[in-house]
């Protein structure tokens, strides 16, 4: 038999409130101190800044090769390479042991003997390689691959970012000399910043320049082992919708939504939230003319300019090779072009240019033989 219970009533059902409050009580005690917690690890968790600094730390590649040190070169492109006859000629007297290639294609695409007219080009495209949207966060996307590519090679420790229509203004061993003797790396140089990026990106650590980037190796571990900007540029960081005349007076209302370029700000952006503007260049070493479109439609919007074979001319590669100082218009201030505290010429690359004017530079000699030691030969002036 069951033993009965020897309280009245009501007195049992009082000791099964109280026993039941005093629950409550317990779990809305914890629940506060939860909160308390989580109030307390959050005033005192480091800023976005720290946490990329902790994190490049904790991934630092160690590097460890022998030999002389490479420059990667990383060819970004839409599917083949129209101007793989030039880079071809550029890296033909080149030391294979001072330079790597790495190019990304549109996946699937093979560069081979059926595909290219450079053997240097054979194999040489990623095989992760994505499908990248110009103006669209898979642009930096894929430069993070060809990065993250390039550092499994530890000889690697200069890193250039190209495009499909880039040429070499110089020969290799001055393009090498110039990049080898600067410890720092060249990043061109605000708007287009989302308030919704606070606080993870800062106003103060935005950042805009050239896609056509060259890095240290250094800055290129930062750039791959990024987890903490890059989601931010997915979600926040995106282009306007482009102008459609069929559209009418509609695209007045469109091109006031808010244009974000991911690949003229992630990699600026990034460098500036890591601590590292101390070892950046502001410049770009990749020479780009704009021109303002004549369209009333897009009289605000700027485009590069392609050369073609009439304007590819001697004169006018001399012009763009003698340029040595950059003029930041809202500063009203001129920065002289230094590398390793000598003044050079500021552009080592150019762009566009199609296969006739490609065809031209080569026919002409104009990126022809260049005495390397000239970079070091001048000393700057008190």
């Amino acid at each position: 038999m069951t033993k009965k219970s020897s309280l009245p009533p009501i007195l049992l059902q009082q000791s099964r409130r109280r026993v039941i409050w005093s629950g409550w009580k317990l779990v809305i005690i914890l629940s506060m101190g939860l909160c308390v917690f989580a109030l307390f690890r959050l005033h005192l968790s480091p800023p976005p800044e720290t946490l990329l600094s902790r994190r490049r730390s904790s991934f630092s590649r160690e590097v460890v090769f022998s030999g002389p040190p490479k420059v990667a070169y990383l060819f970004l492109v839409r599917r083949g390479l129209p101007l793989d006859f030039l880079w071809g000629s550029f890296f033909e007297n080149a030391d294979t042991g001072n330079f790597s290639i790495y190019v990304h294609s549109e996946p699937g695409f093979q560069f081979d003997e059926s595909t290219t007219r450079s053997h240097f080009f054979y194999d040489r495209q990623l095989k992760n390689s994505i499908q990248v949207i110009w103006g669209e966060s898979s642009m930096i996307e894929a430069e993070r691959l060809l990065l993250d590519a390039a550092l499994e090679d530890p000889a690697n420790q200069r890193f250039v970012l190209l495009s499909d229509s880039c040429v070499p203004l110089y020969n290799f061993s001055y393009i090498y000399s110039y990049l080898m003797a600067s410890p720092q790396s060249f990043r061109g140089q605000e708007g287009r910043y989302h308030p919704k990026m606070s606080p993870v990106i800062p106003k103060d650590k935005w950042r805009k320049g050239s896609q056509w980037v060259a890095l240290i190796r250094s800055h290129a571990e930062v750039i791959v082992d990024d987890v903490v900007i890059l989601p931010v540029f997915k979600r926040l960081c995106k282009r306007r919708p482009p102008l459609d005349a069929s559209k009418g007076k509609l695209n007045i209302k469109l091109q006031k939504q808010h244009n974000c370029i991911p690949d003229e700000h992630y990699v600026q952006t990034l460098l500036s939230m890591s601590g590292l503007e101390g070892e950046l260049e502001r410049r770009t070493v990749t020479y780009t003319v704009w021109n303002q479109s004549a369209t009333k439609m897009e009289n605000k919007g700027w485009h590069p300019m392609t050369f073609s074979y009439a304007n590819a001319s001697p004169r006018k590669i001399k012009e763009i090779k003698g340029i040595n100082h950059i003029y930041y218009e809202t500063e009203y201030r001129t920065e002289w072009c230094q590398t390793n505290s000598t003044f050079v010429p500021c552009f080592l690359f150019a762009r566009k240019f199609s296969r006739g004017a490609a065809m031209r530079l080569l026919s002409e000699g104009i990126a022809g033989p260049f005495d390397a030691s000239s970079i070091l030969a001048r000393s700057v002036p008190d």
